[in-house]
């Protein structure tokens, strides 16, 4: 029996909370977040935004960002920011990819990447993702991971994109209110 996207993701981004703020459960977005680990088999950068040392103060990302920005401290809210773009990249590519059916996954995130992350990388990072875009897997092999090639696969994979946009279009509101990538 073939695994689906609901099979290999602990939380849907379409579950994490969201309050009528626009704050974002911290715990339910970094599990969501995880499961772009398991469609990719990549590390997701989160070390600086996990076990927070008291969760009613950081329970939303905003929280912490916002306690960061008092103390001076940045690191949590530099690593939402590249996990944030990195999040941007594969929302890109995964939603360029159902639109273009015939385009490869390198393809796709390479595209998605020349709109999100190049203009933050030097020389020798846009060097390196080139490299990593041998690696990428075929489209066949992706969609077979989640389910298949088809109408099924492609709606959950859409719902989890979409989902995804809608919280980081959240985040990147946050982070323009207080030009909290400022320097970053």
């Amino acid at each position: 029996m073939s695994k689906t996207l609901e099979d290999l993701i602990t939380r849907r981004f379409q579950d994490v909370t969201v309050s009528e703020a626009g704050h974002i459960n911290t715990a339910e977005f970094l599990e969501a977040a995880e499961g772009v680990v398991k469609l990719f088999g990549t590390k997701v950068r989160e070390k600086s935004l996990s076990n927070p040392s008291d969760p009613t103060v950081y329970d939303t990302l905003q929280k912490i960002i916002t306690a960061e920005a008092k103390e001076g401290d940045r690191t949590a809210t530099q690593g939402l920011l590249w996990l944030k773009r990195g999040l941007e990249l594969t929302a890109m590519a995964l939603k360029r990819s159902l639109e273009n059916q015939k385009e490869t996954l390198s393809e796709s995130f390479t595209e998605a990447y020349n709109k999100t992350l190049k203009q933050y990388h030097g020389f020798i990072v846009k060097k390196m993702f080139g490299v990593a875009m041998l690696a990428c897997p075929d489209r066949e092999t992706f969609y077979k991971k989640i389910g298949g090639d088809n109408e099924g696969a492609h709606e959950q994979l859409l719902a989890w994109v979409t989902a995804l946009q809608g919280l980081l279009n959240e985040l990147n509101i946050f982070y323009a209110s207080g030009a909290f990538d400022k320097g970053l």
